[in-house]
């Protein structure tokens, strides 16, 4: 008689449960912020108890703790993200990290092509989301005057790092990293690189010329990556009831934002007693969750839409410059500093325009999916300038949007079998409308995606959506505020499908 061995079921056990598990496979884990202190509005405190104020920050929940192997060949392994990371920024090789070692954005880019390390050579640039993986918010901003005692927003357990060079006249502040993430729009430096600073926590869009430098190409530190190319790569499945999981994350969201900017406190107040959809797990997302869920595809002032996935609804604002945008949200990491109020100041990612006031006006300085902070207390009417070297808006109210841990063994089955059948374009509603409309519609797979507007004449007035989507329905809205009344066509296009819709704006 034929007899399986109890290893060989096992094994078949499993084959069947990796394959049947393989579309919900969690690339892109979100690494813990590391922050283990808690702050209020000021000060570090003691660990708040639940329904007591400042409960249900960065430092109560504990992520995907960071976990590193050094190799001994000069890179890492980060055992929660599955990348592998050269070691050092020491490009030259001489054993100190200084302003020698600093590419522009071109050579870091072609310098991947050509390098070898450790028996590797399909290294690459790291995008924007891969290198924000490292960052840790147990390190402090920096105080400028100091020459050390510094604490940096990477651990240097495993990596080698530096500040500024200040010998060759940079500020000890001047510790910014390289990525292959470009702004889609433009900043007031022009063509611009999202970069990760970890001498101050932030990312920021960085301008590739020096802003007076007659034309003279900005430099970095660089550090380069591979391994799990799916990482920074979102999964988003519409639940149907108001909340968004991503598979690729293992985290659920809420569809739509809060509608009305808060108090960092209120923030937290809000999620923690927040019920919805049939969960009552809400929290305000650290950081780098937050930043997760940042699309680097899209803008304000390039696809009219907030940098995030139209998948999403996000509250229309109007900033500092008069202009229509999207706001700040807040995180539950406090973005702690060297100053007699080290807890005073919590951690946003911007998903419109992130302003500051340079030259006399407001002006888009650091992109839409900047990391920046916030005080979380005061009255922005005392900064009618913004604040810092680059005047960066200071807003202290914000937006949230809640996550919870999403349940990978139902929460994406059940939205596995609402997935669309056939590809679908439906009627904007309203219609007539004025001055703002939605578009919804519905993708069986993923694919690449454009939903353009063109007027009666065939001018193409407006791009809603250019980039890949993921499988599911998903809505867009157009303000057409600045056009004039009349019939509009839109198109959506997807692979060989195409399907047009008229629509009318009366005002």
């Amino acid at each position: 008689m034929f007899k399986i061995s109890n290893n060989r079921i096992l094994a078949i056990v499993l084959f069947i449960f990796f394959v049947s598990h393989a579309a919900y496979s969690q690339n892109y884990k979100i690494v813990d912020t590391g922050q283990t202190k808690f702050y209020n509005n000021s000060n570090e405190i003691s660990t708040p108890a639940p329904g007591t104020a400042f409960y249900g920050q960065d430092a109560h929940y504990n992520g995907n703790q960071p976990s590193y192997t050094d190799n001994g060949d000069g890179t890492i392994t980060d055992n929660v993200t599955g990348l592998m990371w050269q070691k050092s920024p020491d490009t030259d090789g001489n054993g100190t990290i200084d302003a020698a070692d600093k590419l522009t954005y071109d050579e870091a880019l072609a310098g991947a092509d050509n390098f070898n390390l450790a028996g590797y050579n399909d290294w690459r640039l790291p995008t924007v989301k891969e290198l924000y993986s490292l960052i840790m918010f147990s390190g402090r901003d920096i105080n400028p005057m100091a020459a050390d005692g510094q604490t940096p927003f990477i651990n240097t357990d495993y990596f080698d790092f530096a500040y500024g060079d200040t010998d060759a006249s940079e500020r000890i502040i001047d510790s910014q990293y390289a990525t292959s993430t470009l702004y889609v729009d433009e900043t007031a430096d022009g063509g611009t690189m999202f970069g990760v600073n970890f001498a101050d926590g932030r990312i920021k869009g960085y301008g590739l010329t020096m802003p007076h430098g007659a034309g003279v190409d900005k430099t970095f530190f660089v550090i380069y990556v591979r391994g799990n190319s799916a990482y920074g790569v979102n999964n988003f499945q519409d639940n149907g009831d108001g909340t968004i999981t991503d598979a690729a994350t293992g985290l659920m969201w809420m569809q739509d934002d809060n509608g009305v900017a808060i108090l960092w406190e209120e923030a937290l107040a809000y999620a923690e007693g927040k019920e919805f959809a049939g969960y009552s797990d809400w929290r305000l997302p650290h950081v780098k969750e937050l930043q997760s869920i940042v699309d680097y595809t899209r803008s304000p002032g390039t696809t009219n839409s907030a940098a995030i996935d139209p998948i999403f609804n996000a509250t229309p604002i109007t900033n500092e410059a008069g202009e229509a945008d999207y706001a700040f949200y807040w995180s539950g990491t406090t973005h702690a500093n060297f100053s007699n109020t080290p807890g005073g100041a919590a951690a946003y990612v911007s998903f419109g325009r992130a302003l500051g006031y340079m030259n006399g006006h407001w002006q888009d300085v650091h992109g839409a999916g900047c990391q920046r902070s916030d005080p979380k207390t005061g009255n922005p009417d005392d900064y009618p300038e913004g604040f810092g070297p680059q005047g960066d808006a200071i807003r202290i109210y914000n937006y949230v949007r809640l996550v919870r841990d999403a349940d990978m063994t139902t929460d994406i089955d059940e939205n596995k079998r609402s997935l669309p059948s056939d590809f679908k374009l439906n009627q904007n509603f309203p219609n007539p409308f004025n001055p703002a409309t939605t578009i919804s519609f519905s993708l069986p797979k993923t694919n690449y995606v454009s939903l353009k507007i063109f007027d009666v004449q065939g001018r193409e007035v407006a791009v809603l959506v250019n980039g890949q989507l993921n499988a599911g329905t998903h809505s867009v809205k157009w303000q057409a505020a600045s056009q004039t009344s009349g019939i509009y066509f839109y198109t959506l296009k997807s692979g060989s499908f195409s399907e047009t819709k008229r629509m009318t704006l009366i005002k």
